[in-house]
């Protein structure tokens, strides 16, 4: 998105109404519980666009959210901010059993628990490179497979290999191994969001785009 006019225009939700229900509340983590405390809006100067400016208050904490959003062609996105810091939801556009593991991993690292953070981040990155029929006996193995197939980029298979966690370690454990590090294990959890925006995020992208371009 080269500019604010572009929100809504090529990614975002069905409908031309802010969808509360895809809002948390960043201090409660409650969805969807807001009424509007004010609004704003501010049209393009030379074409039909508008902007849209709210101020939402949470029915739940009484806490107050600014989401900036607009809509076009049936569309809308947003961005909001304060945002919650909490993970409880995983993308949409992950299947059900990577999300399951990938939300583990994120709840994990909020809470220090580095072991097993690392291990479900692993297991949500095997699961996504089994899903894209990836070959190979080990994930680093499987990562070099769909690289080589052109559905990562060779700089995400380089930074594979640079993720210690993504070893055999954090899956078949050792007795008296050292326990995963805070920085080991954020290291493998955001190397399975970017693989994700690979694998998952840009193809559905992609494929609204094609859906909205005419024929």
């Amino acid at each position: 998105m080269d500019s604010w006019w572009s929100l809504g225009e090529y990614s975002g939700l069905p409908g031309t109404k802010l969808a509360l229900d895809e809002i948390t509340c960043p201090f409660c983590s409650e969805h969807g519980k807001f009424s509007t405390e004010f609004h704003a809006e501010k049209k393009q100067p030379k074409g039909a666009k508008v902007l849209n400016f709210d101020t939402l208050k949470c029915g739940n904490c009484a806490s107050f959210v600014q989401v900036f959003w607009s809509a076009s062609n049936e569309r809308h996105d947003f961005r909001a901010q304060p945002w919650s810091l909490s993970f409880d939801k995983a993308p949409d556009h992950y299947p059900a059993d990577v999300a399951r593991y990938w939300l583990q991993a994120k709840k994990s690292l909020v809470a220090c628990n580095y072991d097993a953070a690392s291990l479900m981040a692993r297991s949500a990155v095997q699961l996504a490179l089994r899903a894209h029929d990836a070959k190979g006996p080990t994930v680093l193995d499987a990562i070099d497979d769909v690289a080589g197939k052109g559905l990562i980029s060779p700089v995400l298979q380089a930074w594979a290999h640079d993720v210690r966690e993504l070893g055999e370690e954090a899956a078949h454990p050792r007795t008296a191994q050292s326990p995963s590090a805070a920085q080991d294990a954020a290291e493998v959890v955001n190397f399975s969001d970017f693989m994700f925006e690979y694998l998952y995020l840009f193809p559905k992208r992609i494929d609204q785009f094609r859906e909205r371009k005419p024929a």
